[in-house]
C-alpha cells in the first residue's frame, strides 16, 4: 500500500553540500532538504532564507524533498 508524502513548509539555513540543505520546519525541528535530480534547476534559487516546500514520507521525518522554492 501506497502512503502519501506528507506536505509541509521550511525555512532554510545553510547548506553544506551542493543540492543538501539544512531547512527549519515551523516547529523548529532542523531536517535535511534535498532536490531530486529532474528539478535540479532549483538550486540556484535557494539561498539562506529561502521558503520552501517539502514533501516528507510518513517513515523518516529526518529528511525531505524540496519541491518549490518561495523567494518573496
Amino acid at each position: 500500500m501506497f502512503d502519501p508524502p506528507i506536505k509541509t513548509t521550511g525555512t532554510v539555513i545553510d547548506s553544506p553540500k551542493e543540492n543538501i540543505y539544512q531547512v527549519e520546519l515551523p516547529n523548529g525541528k532542523i531536517i535535511v532538504g534535498h532536490i531530486a535530480k529532474a528539478m535540479v534547476a532549483l538550486h540556484q534559487d535557494i539561498k539562506p532564507t529561502s521558503k520552501v516546500e517539502l514533501e516528507l514520507t510518513p517513515y523518516d521525518f529526518s529528511k525531505g524533498r524540496i519541491v518549490a522554492v518561495n523567494n518573496d
